[in-house]
């Protein structure tokens, strides 16, 4: 599998920008994305297009609010990676924090203890700087079409053993933890039939949006 898969590049341009809504007097909305390929955009040419972009978008539309954001993300990062190199990139105060992790997290076999301990202290860390936090939720790796049977399944298996972990620190640690929503349509990935399309990342921004209003977060 290593050997084969298609390796597609992170997305380029800034990796920081504000999405602008004419004549908001208001002081925009500071967003910051943390974690893996997704939060560095691979699948698609450019941040616009990928998750950080496409949920400062809709969170500025929504909200009648520009937007403020930045993505600090990594190609294979996992929580320990996170914790030693892209922590210490966070400069700032925020208002809401997004952290993305779990896909490399499953394929490297991240023993589940230690998975809890990096989660916890990452969110120790991102409470000190951001007013609030969500928690996304690991994506449903069993449904990727890169990945073939059985691996398929049993990484599917343990990625959803991660995101029950996710879940029930977001619930002690008082953060919002979204799910990924099951049942990927193949337009929604990328060619490399692994990380989100410009439509998969759109999706999956509007799902955010969606639970962070809802959750009266702003």
């Amino acid at each position: 599998m290593k050997r084969t898969a298609l390796r597609l590049p992170e997305a380029g341009g800034p990796q920081q920008d504000q999405y602008r809504i004419a004549g908001c007097q208001a002081r925009p909305l500071r967003l910051l994305l943390l974690g893996e390929s997704t939060v560095a955009g691979v699948g698609v040419a450019s941040q616009q297009q990928a998750l950080a972009g496409q949920l400062a978008a809709q969170l500025a539309q929504r909200l009648g609010r520009s937007v403020e954001w930045q993505a600090i993300g990594s190609n294979g990062a996992r929580a320990r990676d996170c914790l030693s190199a892209l922590i210490p990139k966070v400069q700032g105060d925020w208002d809401l924090a997004v952290l993305v992790l779990g896909v490399n997290d499953t394929t490297h076999l991240t023993t589940r203890w230690r998975w809890r301990r990096e989660i916890g202290q990452l969110l120790e860390s991102l409470q000190a700087r951001s007013q609030r936090l969500l928690l996304c939720g690991v994506p449903p790796v069993g449904e990727f079409a890169a990945l073939p049977q059985p691996l398929r399944g049993w990484f599917g298996l343990r990625a959803s053993l991660l995101d029950g972990d996710l879940r029930d620190l977001a619930r002690r640690k008082n953060c919002l933890h979204v799910p990924v929503v099951a049942g990927l349509q193949p337009e929604l990935l990328a060619a490399d039939g692994y990380h989100p399309s410009a439509l998969g990342y759109r999706q999956w921004a509007g799902l955010l949006a969606d639970q962070l209003l809802a959750d009266g977060s702003f």
